[in-house]
């Protein structure tokens, strides 16, 4: 009797590759870019199971030498790939937003201007060819926000792929620099990946959102009574967004993910994180060397654990159909 082939999903890692701890950053402060030190390891990691992660660059790490000289020779040896990820608040050209609200944020490059948004990604795509000898057809906005005139920008500038959805995550509650500017609200967005289509409705770009899931699944509990109600208030609450993005003491989250992923009919899985999170004290998540080490025991096992139903691939090998052996 011959053996049934097991087809095996995708797994694509994404890195949004930046500054070090841009969680306490504020408008016009240096940024370093310490953390580019610490990317070998995770590579080699990859390396040791097969991945290739896709290193989607921002503005200040794609002028690090220490970060280029990195990511162009595992690039070359096809080890991983080179996309963007484009911070609008120190990507030139400056241009001054006007009506800064209350308790204002980073600006989203949605915020400004269809010609100055255009001038940033021309920025960014232009110097990651000249730093790296590779065009990057793969994007993830900074701070998750996208709409319809980005979607064209970036099919105008020939990006094949983007992964800045986050199904079932509102960030609303992320403010903006000018008045009234929120993040955006994906609470409604399908997991599957899917073409969007240009104004024009001429080309498109393949939207791969990140993998996300419910904790729980809501229950209607029967019954007119206010502990009926109270019960299906409270389940329709509990509904925890979980997905392949490593914190402090989530594996067990990250183990239910990739479960769900191979229950579903999605062809990929995604994992996550900043590059700042590799280093110890680059972000809130992780704050010295015991939590990074802590971070890579996880990271081995999920690994691990994954080797049995999918098979890497990067951003740009997903959108041009890679079949999978």
């Amino acid at each position: 009797m011959m053996k049934k082939q097991v087809v095996k999903k995708n797994f694509i890692i994404t890195i949004d590759t930046e500054g070090d701890n841009l969680w306490e950053y504020t408008l016009n402060e240096k940024i370093e870019t310490r953390n580019a030190a610490y990317l070998p390891r995770f590579q080699m990691l990859c390396n040791k199971y097969g991945y290739k992660p896709v290193y989607l660059s921002n503005y200040e790490m794609i002028n690090s030498s220490m970060f280029i000289d990195f990511v162009s020779k595992e690039a070359e040896l096809g080890n991983c790939e080179i996309g963007m990820h484009l911070h609008a608040w120190n990507t030139p050209p400056e241009y001054m937003l006007p009506n800064k609200q209350n308790n204002a944020g980073l600006p989203y490059l949605i915020e400004y201007p269809r010609e100055i948004m255009e001038e940033k990604i021309d920025t960014m795509t232009d110097l990651i060819y000249q730093r790296t000898g590779y065009r990057p057809v793969s994007h993830r906005a900074g701070r998750w926000a996208m709409n319809q005139n980005y979607f064209d920008i970036l099919i105008d500038h020939g990006y094949m792929v983007d992964c800045s959805i986050t199904p079932y995550i509102n960030w609303v509650s992320s403010k903006g620099y000018t008045q009234g500017s929120v993040g955006s609200d994906y609470r409604k967005s399908e997991r599957k990946s899917n073409y969007i289509y240009a104004s024009s409705g001429k080309n498109r770009i393949l939207e791969v959102p990140v993998t996300t899931y419910r904790k729980t699944i809501p229950k209607v509990y029967q019954g007119e009574g206010i502990k009926s109600v109270l019960k299906t208030a409270y389940s329709f609450a509990d509904r925890k967004v979980i997905w392949l993005r490593p914190m402090v003491y989530n594996l067990k989250e990250m183990m239910r993910v990739i479960e769900l992923n191979e229950q579903s009919d999605s062809d990929y899985l995604m994992f996550m994180i900043h590059s700042s999170e590799l280093m110890p004290g680059g972000s809130p998540t992780f704050k010295n060397n015991e939590e990074i080490e802590e971070l890579y025991k996880m990271i081995d096992i999920i690994f691990e654990r994954i080797r049995e139903s999918y098979i890497g691939v990067t951003l740009a090998q997903y959108a041009n159909g890679r079949k999978i052996e």
